[in-house]
């Protein structure tokens, strides 16, 4: 059992640092390179018609499971599997389930090691202590969400080994495609935005997204996806990580990972108060099995 989760520790520093966000992109892309994970977007995730929702309910998910507390992040993980256990399907004539338990294994691991490349890229990256400490947190996060402890390595240098031989098995495939087509075609967030105000936003950010894919994917899924990095690319990545160093690393950590905190608390707080809820936001509560993850 590693230490909890609060104020001063590795995850409670790192887990919602803002600069994760930047991996937005590259993160998707490593889990639908998944198979398993990839039929399931396929068959069951609304992410192309409402990327925006999504996009708020997994935000909502993940900081309710870190920062919600251990009651709240008890009852997210147990949300979480009854969700998924309905996902199922077949893909190239096998069966698959979303718990699937090296797919819901993998999941788990493209986003312990999100706050680590964030910090390797756009801070300063972690010590070996502080390593050792953020792996045994979220071990035990992956745990109470149901990830098999034999599929969690040991320590941060067999999980290191484990994701590079993830990694090296993945190659393209259509929901990848299909995650590049939404990112650069992707809706307006509010129907009373005006189509001319939004498609230069939408372009604009649809390029960022995809440098900021491009520069941070492990360079062997780069390659076999066919995105082109040159030197240029790479001088242009490091004058944007300098700036973003910059300006980030002074901020104290109670900062950089308030907005996070702060919605885990209101998602649990909502959670027990659903007519709340409905009134302010309506349609089901951010604990409800009805949404999506």
């Amino acid at each position: 059992m590693a230490r909890p989760i609060v104020r001063g520790t590795a995850a409670w520093k790192y887990f919602g640092d803002f600069r994760d966000v930047l991996l937005a992109g590259q993160v998707l892309v490593l889990q639908v390179a998944h198979p398993v994970v990839a039929a399931g977007v396929r068959d069951h995730s609304d992410y192309t018609s409402d990327p925006w929702t999504r996009l708020m309910r997994t935000g909502a998910s993940l900081s309710i499971y870190v920062y919600g507390g251990a009651a709240g992040a008890r009852v997210e993980a147990a949300r979480l599997r009854s969700l998924h256990r309905s996902f199922t399907g077949t893909s190239d004539g096998r069966r698959y389930s979303a718990l699937d338990p090296l797919a819901y294994g993998w999941v788990h691991a493209t986003l312990v090691m999100v706050p680590v490349d964030a910090q390797r890229f756009f801070g300063q990256p972690l010590s070996t202590s502080e390593l050792e400490e953020y792996y045994a947190q979220m071990c035990d996060v992956g745990r109470m969400l149901g990830v098999r402890a034999r599929d969690l390595p040991p320590d941060w240098a067999g999980f290191e080994r484990y994701y590079d031989s993830m990694v090296a098995g993945f190659a393209t495939n259509a929901a990848i495609e299909q995650l590049f087509e939404t990112i650069r075609t992707v809706p307006k967030p509010v129907s009373w935005l005006r189509d001319s105000w939004w498609r230069p936003v939408r372009d604009l950010q649809a390029r960022g997204q995809m440098f900021l894919i491009r520069a941070t994917l492990p360079p062997v899924l780069r390659e076999r996806l066919g995105l082109q990095w040159t030197p240029r690319d790479q001088r242009r990545f490091a004058r944007f990580a300098r700036v973003v160093r910059l300006v980030a690393t002074p901020i104290p950590p109670g900062f950089r990972t308030a907005h996070m905190r702060w919605i885990g608390k209101l998602n649990v707080w909502l959670r027990a108060h659903p007519k709340a809820y409905q009134r302010l936001v309506g349609g089901h509560g951010p604990g409800s099995t009805a949404q999506g993850s």
